[in-house]
């Protein structure tokens, strides 16, 4: 309260008095949360007359314009009493004299008189809120805020001398400032007191006046008396405030517009007994209005005024003309009733009356069906009705539209671009980088077709396309480089080329007129792709319909092939990697698997998803002896060059090793030893299997990787029982084996984990996945390559990129027939050579190979004589018709024969030799009881190895003597592996 009070101190001493009223109102008003507020002086006349207000709604400040002295409103009570006064407006409270009510709970008004020199001259009163009535401290506020504008009204500059009393003068001076007059007419006796502005307003003499009625209707002119006083009289019979404007005579005998305005004061009964107004000259206004009236009559936009029922009472020269009517055919005429409003402004009425509802300004647009056009209404309330004005907009909205639907292009060209330049980013290989471009440039453009082609040598070469069939690209793929052709035009002159229509196509490039038809587009723009400074390919974009690009469309398709020449010229870089990375990949798997007697296979190998490294998943089938494979799986963990060739060096050891005849257990610790020697990072699972077609028994060995799954004949699955030993790298050998016997003809399926476990799906969920595509009926009796195209679809859908590489090795088991064994103990004598040899005559007969028996028997004799001569027993002899013959020998000894050089001296020392040159390969294993030395030979009609020096041995041999064979082969290997002469 005192920063307000010091505020109006600090005031300039010159201001008017209407400025002193306003900035009273202000203060007090804030400091009490006021709604409104006004100042009112007395006049000469029984009323009080508003010299300032603010804040209040224009009704009901015309209502208070004059206020009865005697009535109850707060002003009139604060005067007669001399102090402060409370009106609370508990229910309704009475607005002036017309009896029009407002419910306001909770508020009310607070007035304070204004006095001078001991005498009460008028109230300040404040309409206050939802607070209620101020406090002590609030009305002493007021009280002060009162005596300072009356002090500060008395100082104001005064517009003329001030000749009366001190508070007559300042009330007129203060009339005079809102240049109003005051008039007080008793209805019942026809009385008519006139203060001196009203005097003047109606150009009467105060000498000649006579204070009756009849004297004011005296100056009224003849053509509006008749409504005024109809005015008058429809005031007093409804208890509404009176208003017209009309025009008086001046003292000259012209004429000039006046406006009045008046409240009726009521008696006990209710009954109006007198009317107090304010009157005021209205010629200037009323000027600016036929001005304004001019104007509008004339405006480019359309203008209607209409009343409270929707009635035209104005409408210029552009209304007219869109509602297709002269003023006068539609003052007075309802706006809907107009055919051309009801017919051609599609929903008119019902959006004007949702407008005035909301009493505020509205603006909407309507459409002018029969004419076509887009008008902008804008409604705007005034009093006893509204405006409406209306403005041709079609032109503004359709360039609006137009421009609005560039903006969209622009700003989806621009989203495109963004998405563009983050797929690129990400894309890694040349055929991201072509995805990238054909999702996110071809549908902004309303392009049809992409091609992107690269210089290798004197050629251009495809990298990818969209939108051209197949024999077309033939036609441009590897195309050498020519004079005349768009393509190489963008390539050597590293511009941009862009052609508008198949015409122009054909006049720059007159003998490929026949490749537009061919390629199916009408337009392109052929895009040369450069980095640092040099061009290596082209990037064209087609349309099937003729395309003329706007000047930003040609920037923005130069700025994007920028972006696709450095991601692409990268993808090629990573391209060519990740080929030399496949390749090597490729070149350490098996490029095809044996064709066996004792197991048929088939395998896939899926790499990781594209941005992947090479990684170290491997397969093999190594064949052994007698009828025994070897079936190996492994996975070097992680990814890079490092991995696969550790996956190289892996898989070469384990050939190494398995045809050594090692136990399964005994090539996993080797292979753990290779392993930890690489490094502390370097892990390897493996599972190897050592299956035996002449017992159906496989024995198993893993380290840290998936068990098997075993389809047996009946359509079971089966996961092996496993020690899940550690990895290789971080086991401890020994490791853990695992012998079964498996029937025919089952199947079994090793893999790597990435096979069946992934982000998405745990490796026990995988391996079940695995069981039910196995043993889906569908898939019974499958060819083994259709089988691998099965699970790997089943497991690894196309669609969802992987993050590990998955290997997958199938194997169908196939047992050596009893029939096709032969088995014999032999002595330990001498004559177990010979034996050895009438078993195999004898054999060899009964399965049809008698070509072979002179060549097994010589092997025969060869081994047994060694064994008899150099190993112990027991001694076995065993045969075996499978792709091969095999011939073995074991015995107790775990000594190896080794090949050596004999001299020329010797007599012994070549026995191993004539091994080698009479079989295929030959070889030694260890058993369980001691070795067994084993011989294969071709079957008849196979191509025989060496150069014929078996069948010149055979011919030899037929001529000899049994017992000088006897004698002579007797057998000559000692057990350190020397040849000795018998």
């Amino acid at each position: 309260m005192k920063t307000r009070l010091a505020l109006l101190a600090s005031v300039d001493q010159d201001v008017t008095e209407s400025e002193v009223f306003r900035l009273a109102l202000q203060h007090a008003m804030g400091q009490l949360g006021g709604l409104g507020a006004a100042v009112h002086l007395r006049g000469p006349t029984r009323a009080l007359g508003l010299v300032s207000a603010a804040g209040l709604p224009p009704r009901l400040a015309r209502e208070w314009e004059t206020v009865d002295q005697e009535g109850d409103l707060a002003p009139a009570s604060a005067v007669r009493r001399g102090h402060q006064v409370w009106v609370p407006m508990d229910a309704t409270v009475t607005h002036g004299a017309s009896g029009t009510g407002t419910e306001w709970p909770g508020s009310g008004w607070a007035s304070v008189p204004v006095s001078r020199g001991g005498r009460t001259v008028g109230a300040l009163t404040v309409l206050a809120g939802e607070a209620g009535e101020p406090t002590p401290e609030q009305w002493g506020f007021l009280r002060d805020v009162a005596a300072w504008a009356e002090e500060r009204s008395a100082q104001a500059p005064s517009p003329r001398p001030v000749q009366e009393g001190p508070d007559a003068g300042r009330i007129r001076d203060a009339l005079k400032e809102i240049r109003v007059g005051s008039w007080d007419w008793n209805i019942r006796t026809g009385e008519l007191a006139l203060d001196e502005g009203a005097m003047a307003l109606y150009g009467t003499d105060p000498a000649d006046f006579v204070p009756v009625v009849a004297s004011w209707m005296k100056v009224v002119h003849p053509a509006d008396l008749a409504w005024t006083l109809a005015a008058v009289e429809k005031a007093i019979h409804d208890r509404t405030p009176f208003e017209a404007e009309y025009r008086v005579r001046r003292p000259d005998g012209t004429y000039g517009w006046t406006q009045s305005r008046g409240t009726c004061v009521l008696d006990d009964d209710g009954e109006p007994v007198r009317m107090i107004g304010m009157g005021w000259d209205s010629d200037e206004s009323r000027t600016a209005r036929d001005s304004l009236s001019r104007a509008l009559r004339h405006m480019t936009d359309g203008f209607l005024g209409v009343d409270d029922d929707w009635r035209i009472t104005f409408a210029n020269l552009e209304a007219e003309r869109l509602l297709g009517s002269f003023e006068e055919e539609l003052s007075g005429r309802v706006l809907w009733e107009l055919p051309s409003a009801r017919d051609a402004l599609a929903g008119l009425e019902a959006r004007c009356r949702e407008a005035a509802a909301r009493d505020t300004p509205v603006s909407f647009d309507v459409e002018n069906v029969l004419r076509g056009h887009c008008h902008h209404l804008r409604l705007v309330p005034v009093p006893d009705g509204l405006t409406l004005y209306f403005t041709d907009v079609t032109e503004r909205r359709r360039h609006q539209a137009e421009r609005a639907a560039a903006e969209r292009a622009a700003a989806e060209r621009s989203a495109r671009i963004a998405e563009l330049t983050e797929a690129l980013a990400a894309a890694t290989t040349s055929r991201d980088v072509v995805e990238a471009v054909a999702q996110r440039v071809l549908p902004p453009f309303g392009a049809a077709g992409l091609v992107v082609q690269a210089i290798e040598g004197d050629r251009v070469y495809n990298v990818g396309s969209v939108g051209y069939a197949a024999d077309f690209l033939e036609t441009i793929n590897g195309r050498p480089r020519v004079a005349d052709d768009p393509v190489w035009d963008a390539l050597l002159t590293g511009a941009p080329l862009f052609i508008s229509s198949m015409e122009e196509y054909a006049a720059r490039y007159p003998e490929l007129a026949h490749r537009p038809v061919k390629a199916g587009k009408q337009a392109w723009a052929f895009l040369p792709l450069t980095t640092s400074g040099h061009t290596f390919g082209v990037c064209a974009v087609a349309f099937d319909r003729p395309r003329r690009l706007t000047d930003e469309e040609r920037t923005l398709l130069n700025a994007i092939s920028a972006l696709v020449a450095h991601a692409l010229d990268r993808a090629r870089l990573y391209d060519a990697e990740y080929s030399r990375s496949r390749e090597l990949q490729r070149g350490l798997l098996p490029r095809e698997l044996p064709d066996l007697a004792a197991c048929t296979a088939a395998a896939r190998y899926l790499p990781a998803g594209q941005g992947m490294d090479v990684g170290g998943d491997w397969y093999d089938i190594i064949p052994l002896s007698a009828g025994r494979v070897a079936l190996v799986i492994g996975d070097v963990m992680g990814h890079g060059l490092p991995q696969a060739v550790t996956m190289g060096r892996l898989r070469t050891a384990v050939h190494t090793l398995a045809h050594l005849e090692l136990a399964p257990d005994e090539i996993l610790g080797h292979l753990n030893e290779i392993v930890v020697g690489l490094g502390e990072d370097s892990y390897a699972t493996c599972l190897y299997a050592l299956y035996d077609s002449t017992t159906g028994t496989c024995v198993i060995s893993r380290a840290g990787h998936p068990p098997p799954a075993v389809l047996h004949p009946d359509g079971s699955v089966t996961f092996p029982e496993l020690v899940p030993d550690p990895p290789l790298g971080a086991a401890e050998p020994p490791f853990d084996t695992v012998e079964l016997t498996i029937p025919p003809e089952s199947l079994l399926v090793m893999y790597t984990d990435g096979l069946v476990e992934s982000a998405r799906r745990e490796i026990d969920e995988g391996m079940a996945d695995l069981a039910r595509l196995l043993a889906a009926p569908q898939n019974a009796g499958k060819e083994l390559e259709a089988l691998c195209d099965t699970i790997t679809a089943g497991l690894l859908p196309a669609d969802q990129p992987t993050a590990d590489d998955a290997a997958l090795l199938v194997v169908r088991l196939h047992a050596l027939t009893p029939d096709r064994m032969a088995s014999w103990p032999l002595p330990e004598a001498p004559q177990a050579a010979g034996e050895a040899r009438k078993h195999v005559r004898e054999q060899l007969s009964t399965w049809g190979l008698d070509d072979l028996s002179v060549t097994t028997e010589l092997l025969a004799s060869e081994l047994v004589g060694n064994v008899v001569r150099h190993a112990k027993g027991p001694v076995r002899l065993r045969l075996l018709h499978g792709a091969d013959l095999v011939c073995e020998v074991s015995d107790g000894s775990l000594t190896t024969p080794r090949i050596r050089r004999a001299l020329e001296t010797d007599e012994g020392g070549r026995g191993l030799r004539l091994v080698t040159a009479l079989s295929q390969r030959w070889g030694t294993r260890y058993t369980a009881t001691g070795k067994c030395i084993w011989t294969e030979q071709a079957l008849p009609g196979a191509d025989p190895p060496g150069d014929g020096t078996g069948e010149a041995l055979g011919e030899v041999l037929d001529e000899a003597l049994d017992g000088v064979l006897e004698e002579v082969l007797g057998g000559f290997m000692d057990e350190d592996g020397d040849d000795r002469p018998q």
